[in-house]
């Protein structure tokens, strides 16, 4: 847990002007790739509860990022897009911090850890 809050503080502070939490980016970044998934399988695909994945999607949806293309699948709208486009630098830079911060051998330990829990 304390991995995660380090990580979550990261992404927090290069994803602040967005207003978007890292959970609700990677739902969206799921949703963008994964071409319409219903919400069970974007639940699955996060490792996340339903009710975590509701949570983010009400939030993206109120803000016109993913809508409901039909009763079941979601879809990234083009103001979702477009965020990305904005956010993806961001994300990266998080993402190098966090690397630095690990090394090459923090990184292969985490990756070895993940292998094994999923």
């Amino acid at each position: 847990m304390k991995c995660n809050r380090i990580v979550g503080s990261i992404f927090r502070k290069h994803l602040k002007k967005f207003n978007l939490t890292d959970s609700q980016l990677s739902t969206l970044f799921i949703i963008t790739k994964a071409k319409s998934p219903t919400q069970k399988l974007l639940a699955d695909m996060l490792y996340m509860d339903k009710s975590t994945v509701n949570r983010n999607l009400k939030r993206l949806i109120k803000s016109e990022y993913v809508i409901k293309s039909n009763i079941h699948n979601l879809k990234t709208t083009e103001k979702g897009l477009v965020l990305l486009e904005e956010v993806i630098p961001h994300w990266e830079n998080a993402m190098v911090e966090i690397k630095d911060l690990l090394g090459s051998e923090g990184e292969l330990a985490i990756n070895t850890v993940l292998q094994k829990l999923t």
